[in-house]
């Protein structure tokens, strides 16, 4: 599997945003997560870190990823980095905003698919 395969790129994004999805939407990732944010102010280097280490690292290889995608002519990107945030963001909003506001993971595995096919859609809709 190429990623830049452009009869495949939508097969291979949603393929990624899946795994994606799985992995940041764990119930022990969210509680990680929900407790991370509720001492940033009392441990701001925790928060920092967790975030460096963490998810700004995913969002570095995904920016790798989508200017990999746009040097193949796959896609339009200027600023990879802002289209690897608008790629999470699509994906996690919904899932993660619900979990954090109600305290546990509020989705089911249907829910997750349609929120992957749906950010998928809308971000090949802008970056394609």
């Amino acid at each position: 599997m190429s990623p830049a395969d452009a009869d495949r790129l939508e097969e291979n994004l949603t393929r990624l945003a899946g795994q994606f999805m799985a992995a940041l939407t764990r119930p022990q990732v969210l509680q990680l997560r929900r407790l991370i944010i509720a001492n940033a102010d009392t441990f701001p280097e925790l928060g920092a870190a967790w975030y460096e280490q963490g998810f700004e690292r995913v969002l570095a290889t995904l920016a790798a990823t989508f200017q990999h995608l746009a040097d193949e002519g796959l896609l339009r990107i200027d600023d990879p980095p802002l289209a690897a945030n608008h790629f999470s963001g699509l994906l996690l909003w919904i899932p993660v905003n619900k979990a954090m506001f109600h305290g546990s993971p509020q989705h089911t595995r249907g829910e997750l698919d349609r929120y992957t096919s749906a950010g998928v859609t809308a971000f090949l809709a802008a970056y394609r």
